[in-house]
């Protein structure tokens, strides 16, 4: 998606929101070309911005053409004993770009990494991402889209920092080299980076620099640990729900068991009892519902209010979706053709030697990030603050300023350090963000000037929405002796992901939402005809990790895996014969994967199968060899070998990391119980004894291998997850079991 060159195909309430926080201007509507320098006592930045600033006598223009989202000033702090701060301009959670921005940045910077420490962004226009043109952590493009932004960042302080040494021994800067946080100079001198950071900030910001050779990196490329994993491993890392504000209050809210229900009466009388609830008030909440908010001392005391509520609601005006009768419908609906995504030639289906029909189905699947959802809020005047884990700052600013009823550049998020979230914390209705100002709102409408802390229980979380959407597929294929494909008649039924949302105008064209056809067809050469229904349903849906290669991914690679088998092919060998030599990285991903396996080579245990899968998504390619058998009636993974093509690898631990993470969550789509249905309208799940998530019982044993490359890192958050489960889908086939037509698996 290119945000900025699309911008007037959003609705008007984006489009100002998109240009009240794109690189051409800032919240203040300054000129992105006017910049501020500011001095510390303990450090320098350069080139900062108004809502940074501390003195705002030493004004200065930036170099023309220079965005502000390519001035170090609002990225790079360097304090006087050399500690280097890199602000990085996404949300961490859990997937690692906290260590690799600043990673790339004191790469160029020729910075001492342990000296190095990071700070979270806001919602300021410095930290838009910089091809979107927008805030936002998604789609694996963190690393993707800062690469060079950040080397640039570097870059360019450490020509500052040299100027500034040059200056001091009145030498050519040429002549000066840098060597982990040091400018040395004729005859060895040295000069410290805090020893120059004060002369540096009053040097002019260079518009162009030269970055560094790859082959000279000492950073980039080599296993860096986590600059978060002392603190993560010690419990002292601070989330956005263990934000405390002097004064601050915790809110619960009580939402309707229907989406989108309003209340017909309350008795808050039981509730106004408990001692520490200060306020019980109505507020509103998503999908035009009504909820009821307990404002408390604490979270105990806001859920015993909540506990005792007496409510009484009005379901008969709003859609209660059934599950079981959900599925059905969509079953019949998938025999007909919908919106068209290709249209190729498939009549030879009709008189092909051998034919493929197949159906399949995949539920409702919560986001569950081990931290649930919260937000604090606090209102002073005309201005409001929010701390918050979120994925689009931007977009949740200006949805707060619009639930505030205050002007956009009078509202600061403070992006907090997230316990996953998975696609849950970017929302286009920033619905837990307006819910919880609504609170705060209603707070300080019933004479209670405090910050709110407005926290999601587990049970909430689960039952709250926003999920990965139900599919149902249709295959119908037909092909040679040779497994050739003659033709491949393709239906997807599913709710659009951005239907309602500004991003629809982008990303729904001709009746289809790209997001539920992504991954199908490529990187495999044959005629398909894809259609697509997008079914209006009261149950709100958004991406989930690694979007709609969740269920593309499982029915591409199964029923390839499926023709290898009746054409008595070997499964390897035959999707390198449908790749062609047009996808090289696809190739290179799966060969070092069998290699390092031993696939092919080596005698599995009695009863075990190997699998394959690969996949990609995010333009990165991971696929997976894995081994399974089937335990007591159950599949169960044994082993799990990735072959992954990302390009250049800025940090291998951290894609390991993300690998192995994503290969377990893309088991948890397996497990049977790992489904979201709905009774009535209801959601029948609440918590991890009925929604089920993988244990520690269950984690296979996961190796990582990365296809070395030089070229421009792309994204590797999500595309992990897709080729897992039917790599293990197929292992479980071909050890005896049946061909999995759905998920979660149930009994082999």
């Amino acid at each position: 998606m290119h945000f900025e060159a699309r911008l007037n195909e959003l609705p008007r309430h984006l489009q100002s929101l998109l240009q009240s926080t794109s690189p051409e201007t800032s919240a203040t509507g300054l000129s992105r070309r006017s910049f501020l320098k500011m001095a510390t006592a303990s450090g320098f930045a350069l080139g900062c911005y108004p809502m940074l600033a501390i003195g705002q006598d030493a004004a200065a223009k930036a170099p023309a053409g220079l965005k502000p989202t390519e001035q170090p000033g609002a990225f790079v702090q360097i304090a006087k004993d050399g500690t280097v701060t890199v602000t990085i301009n996404r949300l961490e959670f859990g997937q690692g770009v906290q260590t690799a921005l600043p990673l790339i940045l004191a790469e160029e910077l020729d910075a001492d990494w342990s000296k190095v420490k990071y700070a979270n962004g806001s919602n300021h226009p410095a930290y838009v991402d910089p091809a979107y043109g927008m805030h936002l952590t998604g789609g694996s493009n963190s690393i993707a889209h800062s690469y060079t932004q950040y080397r640039e960042l570097g870059a360019r302080t450490r020509a500052m920092l040299v100027q500034a040494a040059a200056t001091q021994w009145s030498v050519d800067a040429s002549g000066l080299r840098t060597e982990k946080g040091v400018v040395v100079g004729p005859g060895g001198k040295k000069l410290t980076y805090g020893e120059l950071a004060e002369a540096a900030m009053k040097l002019p910001v260079p518009e162009k620099v030269v970055l560094k050779d790859p082959k000279s990196f000492r950073l980039i490329g080599k296993p860096t640990g986590r600059l978060d994993a002392k603190a993560k491993s010690t419990g002292t890392q601070d989330f956005g729900i263990d934000m405390h504000l002097p004064g601050m209050l915790t809110a619960v809210v009580a939402r309707p068991p229907v989406f989108g229900a309003k209340l017909k009466s309350v008795d808050d009388s039981a509730a106004k009892a408990i001692k520490g609830v200060k306020a019980v008030v109505r507020v509103p909440v998503d999908r035009g519902g009504e909820g009821v908010a307990i404002i408390a001392t604490g979270y105990w005391p806001a859920k015993q209010g909540r506990d005792v509520l007496k409510l009484e609601w009005d379901l008969g005006s709003v859609e209660k979706v059934d599950s079981v009768k959900q599925l059905a419908s969509y079953k019949e609906l998938a025999k007909q053709q919908g919106a068209l995504k290709y249209n190729d030639d498939v009549s030879k289906i009709a008189t092909a030697p051998h034919k493929l029909n197949a159906e399949f189905s995949f539920p409702y699947l919560a986001h569950t990030p081990m931290e649930p959802l919260n937000c604090t809020v606090s209102i002073k005047g005309d201005k409001a603050e929010l701390w918050v884990g979120t994925q689009m700052p931007g977009l949740d600013g200006f949805a707060a300023s619009a639930a505030l009823g205050l002007k956009p550049e009078n509202i600061a998020v403070h992006t907090q350090m997230a316990g996953g979230g998975f696609g849950r914390r970017a929302i286009p209705t920033s619905d837990y963000v307006v819910e919880a100002c609504n609170v705060t709102k209603a707070a300080v409408a019933a004479g209670l000037d405090a910050p709110v802390r407005t926290l999601w229980s587990r049970e909430d979380d689960v039952k709250g929405g926003y999920y990965r959407p139900m599919h149902v597929h249709r295959a119908d294929i037909g092909f040679d002796a040779q497994g050739n494909i003659l033709g491949w008649d393709h239906v997807i039924v599913g709710q659009s992901i951005v239907s309602g949302t500004p991003f629809e105008g982008m990303m729904v064209k001709n009746g289809v939402d790209a997001t539920a056809v992504e991954g199908m067809k490529e990187p495999y050469d044959m005629p398909m005809r894809l259609s697509v229904h997008h079914p209006k349903i009261n149950v709100p849906v958004l991406w989930w990790r690694s979007v709609g290669s969740t269920h593309t991914a499982f029915v591409m690679e199964t029923l390839l895996d499926e023709i290898a088998e009746t054409t008595k092919q070997d499964p390897v060998a035959y999707r390198l014969k449908l790749m062609g030599d047009k996808h090289p990285r696809h190739k290179a991903a799966l060969e070092l994967a069998v290699e390092k396996s031993g696939y092919g080579k080596k005698k599995l245990p009695a009863g075990r199968a190997y699998g394959v899968a690969v996949h990609e998504s995010f333009s990165s390619i991971v696929a997976y060899v894995v081994e399974a058998s089937i335990k007591n009636g159950q599949p169960k993974l044994h082993k799990v070998t990735a072959g992954v093509h990302c390009n250049l690898a800025v940090n291998p631990k951290t894609v390991e990391a993300q690998v192995q993470g994503a290969a377990l969550m893309g088991l948890s789509m397996c497990l049977p119980g790992a489904a979201i249905t709905l009774k009535d309208g209801v959601v029948e799940q609440s918590n991890f004894g009925d929604f089920v998530v993988p244990r520690i019982t269950d984690m296979p044993q996961v190796a990582v291998h990365i296809v070395p490359s030089a070229d421009a890192p792309t994204g590797m958050g999500e595309p992990g997850l897709p080729a897992l489960a039917p790599a293990f889908a197929n292992a479980v086939a071909r050890a005896g079991g049946k061909r999995w037509r759905e998920l979660p698996f149930k009994t082999a």
